[in-house]
């Protein structure tokens, strides 16, 4: 058992490594197998389809990605500087690794269909990310409402959860953007390519929250 275990861990490895490297168009079966040292059907032993497999090797990107968040709201006290935080550490990854990027959030591996019942699916690992950010924006409103004067008029916001879709979605509008270098050409900032510098990165997540939260009261 524990040599079978070791054998899916390295198929695994293996494709964290590809991805990260050549992107997802490397993720062959045929090449996942060659690279881990196993025959072409090896990996079937283990993973009863391609998409198993690639679910396996994205979850290990949603485990960094987790991590990142945890290490960016460590020490942030306020809902919104953790979700600053967040922001921040997801766009971040978001450049860095565009290939395990792309593959964590592709449609066809989320949808549960693709996979045997009873199989662990990889919407499980996005949905705990997702239900951070809408506990965090209702920590943030009770905040905002305690700070408020007594008898202020409070302007309507939508459901949490909905706030939470939109900015996780201009989240990675904003990565995606800047990989393609949109955004570099509207403001005259560094040649596409690369990831912002610390400056424009603090500034655009800044502009996205407060375009979803209403912005820092002074």
């Amino acid at each position: 058992m524990e040599r079978e275990n070791s054998l899916r861990e390295r198929l695994i490895d293996v494709g964290v490594d590809l991805v990260m490297t050549d992107g997802t168009a490397s993720l062959g079966l045929r090449e996942i197998a060659r690279r881990a040292g196993v025959s072409h059907g090896a990996p079937r032993r283990y993973f009863p389809t391609h998409h198993s497999l690639l679910s396996a090797i994205a979850r290990r990107g949603f485990t960094d990605l987790e991590v990142r968040f945890a290490a960016a709201t460590d020490h942030a006290m306020s809902a919104r500087d953790q979700l600053r935080g967040i922001g921040r550490a997801h766009v971040g990854y978001a450049l860095e690794h565009r290939g395990m990027f792309e593959l964590m959030f592709r449609h066809d591996l989320l949808d549960s269909e693709k996979h045997p019942s009873g199989q662990s699916q990889l919407r499980d690992s996005t949905l705990p990310m997702f239900e951070l950010m809408v506990e965090l924006i209702v920590r943030l409103r009770t905040e905002q409402a305690a700070e408020r004067r007594p008898g202020a008029p409070s302007d309507p916001a939508p459901p949490p959860a909905v706030t939470a879709a939109a900015l996780w979605s201009n989240l990675h509008g904003l990565a995606q953007l800047w990989a393609w270098g949109s955004l570099q050409l509207a403001l005259g900032a560094a040649p596409p390519g690369g990831a912002p510098d610390d400056s424009h990165l603090d500034q655009l997540v800044a502009a996205v929250l407060d375009a979803h939260l209403g912005p820092v009261k002074s």
